[in-house]
């Protein structure tokens, strides 16, 4: 799966740490969930979504190993 939440966090002059306190995460969480180590779960990328004010498919998309 990939993601835009570092290009979300630059607009917003965000560091990792700035973004996991606002989400209510460690930022080593966050950082997992950035590299793609770790999928989110639905929650926590409405929040992610919630605090970027845009919807869960522009912060996250599908790989074309992940499409069935």
């Amino acid at each position: 799966m990939k993601n835009t939440i570092k290009v979300e966090r630059a607009k917003k002059n965000w560091t990792q740490a700035d973004l996991a306190k606002h989400i209510g995460i460690s930022r080593q969480g966050l950082n997992s969930i950035e590299t793609g180590k770790f999928i989110p779960s639905t929650l926590l990328a409405l929040r992610m979504a919630k605090v970027f004010n845009t919807t869960v498919e522009v912060l996250f998309q599908l790989d074309d190993a992940d499409e069935v």
